[in-house]
């Protein structure tokens, strides 16, 4: 690991708080522009979401309907009863995105996809990166909002799913994310994801904010439109 992602772990909890856990959970109130454009609007607004720490597994509940949940692992993601009855799946479904652009619109099992491997990368970052085969590298510093903050470029193995293999993280004075840098291969778009109101959670810190707007080629974000906001609350890990 590099010394930065050292400091980011360390602050966040470190890996052996980290690794006594088992997964964690939260309450979601989301909005933006994104699930409109996708043709998604007020799936979910309110809902509840469930992660595992160690394997890439994540589940949204309600979903659509009082009695659905969704069930993502990267080769396969699929819409279920809550007492466990599969309703439609697809296998490798990174695959069904091909040709998409920002407006095509997803079907509910896209959609479940999309959040379970995005929900994922920000519930269990930095922890993630001390995994095999992640590579991280610190890059110069950036100015912004009157702070000089750290960048940690991160290069995502490909047995895990997530936006893009190459995604860069702006690390506070603390020691904790400000700012996230990504593609979305699958909506060919780009995000700068700001990340605040972090809380301590069983020994983690959690950022209970998230706001995510457009990114130019030049790395700045755009002040509009905004893309996704998440507000967590409920976090609870086992």
């Amino acid at each position: 690991m590099t010394e930065l992602l050292e400091t980011v772990i360390e602050a966040h909890g470190g890996l052996e708080r980290w690794n006594q856990l088992d997964a964690v959970s939260a309450r979601l109130a989301q909005g933006g522009a994104l699930w409109t454009l996708k043709g998604q609007q007020g799936v979910l607004d309110d809902v509840f979401v469930r992660a595992s720490l160690h394997q890439e597994r994540e589940s949204h509940h309600p979903f659509g309907a009082p009695d659905r949940r969704s069930a993502f692992t990267p080769q396969r993601v699929a819409i279920e009863t809550t007492t466990g009855d599969v309703i439609e799946a697809l296998e490798q479904p990174r695959a069904s995105f091909a040709g998409h652009t920002l407006e095509t619109p997803w079907t509910t099992l896209q959609l479940a996809y999309f959040v379970g491997t995005a929900m994922w990368t920000y519930l269990t970052q930095p922890f993630t990166f001390a995994l095999p085969g992640f590579k991280t590298t610190e890059l110069d510093p950036w100015q912004e909002k009157g702070e000089q903050w750290r960048r940690l470029r991160v290069t995502w193995p490909d047995y895990l799913a997530t936006h893009c293999t190459e995604q860069t993280l702006y690390v506070g004075a603390d020691g904790l994310f400000r700012r996230h840098d990504y593609d979305v291969e699958i909506a060919s778009t780009s995000g700068a994801h700001y990340l605040s109101d972090y809380t301590k959670i069983a020994g983690i810190m959690i950022p209970a904010k998230h706001r995510i707007y457009p990114r130019s080629p030049d790395g700045q974000a755009l002040g509009e439109p905004l893309v996704v906001s998440i507000d967590l609350s409920e976090i609870a890990f086992t």
